[in-house]
């Protein structure tokens, strides 16, 4: 039986590139540039976003950018517009809690970038068990022994958990650490045959389909 489920957060539980691209964008107006194609965003998206701003936005000041950007992210924290969950996410959140699933959230964010949701009266916070992210983890996805690391502070076995991701080395990872994977393509980055190649025991095209999953990989 299962009795975890472990979720990833971007463009898994959120649908964070879509989020960014406006909050970026948002930032580079502020500053008199112009703003970027969807396309090139997408293109470049997976790349630390620093990195990534002189390809996005070339000529662009990215010491001041970053100023801008922090502003602006707080801006679209307050507002909602950022790391904005569906209400059917929870609902489904909600459902695999009914089902006497632990949840456990991956992330591959900071704290800096996670801490706004690790507030107590975060929806978030009565759902997930523990978030694990780069600071509080040894190991860091795609290096599978993160797996081994959260499965042993909550004494479980890899059979006894899914993970549900976005990525290709989201399913690599998970299957070297021995969890059932379940891949999401809601955000539109990939496509089935991306994962080809690649075990996947279950694709969902939304996230509250992952009810449906776990429950037909329950034996």
């Amino acid at each position: 039986m299962l009795k975890a489920v472990i979720i990833d957060f971007d463009d898994t539980l959120c649908l964070t590139e879509e989020a960014c691209f406006g909050l970026e964008n948002a930032a580079l107006v502020k500053m008199g540039c112009e703003p970027m194609s969807r396309a090139l965003h997408q293109r470049t998206w997976g790349q630390p976003l620093f990195d990534a701003m002189p390809a996005r936005s070339p000529g662009v000041d990215v010491e001041a950018f970053k100023n801008v950007y922090a502003s602006t992210l707080a801006e679209y924290i307050e507002s909602g517009e950022y790391d904005s969950i569906p209400q059917a996410n929870y609902e489904a959140l909600d459902q695999l809690i009914k089902l006497g699933k632990l949840l456990l959230i991956l992330t591959s964010r900071t704290h800096s970038e996670l801490k706004h949701m690790l507030e107590p009266d975060h929806l978030l916070a009565t759902r997930i068990e523990t978030f694990y992210y780069k600071d509080n983890t040894q190991f860091h996805k795609p290096d599978p022994r993160v797996f081994k690391e959260l499965l042993a502070a909550h004494g479980l076995k890899p059979s006894e958990c899914v993970y549900v991701g976005d990525s290709v080395s989201d399913a690599v990872a998970t299957k070297q650490a021995g969890l059932y994977f379940i891949a999401s393509l809601e955000s539109g980055l990939r496509r089935k045959r991306d994962f080809n190649g690649h075990e996947v025991d279950r694709f969902i095209t939304t996230f509250p389909e992952v009810v449906d999953s776990v429950m037909s990989l329950d034996p």
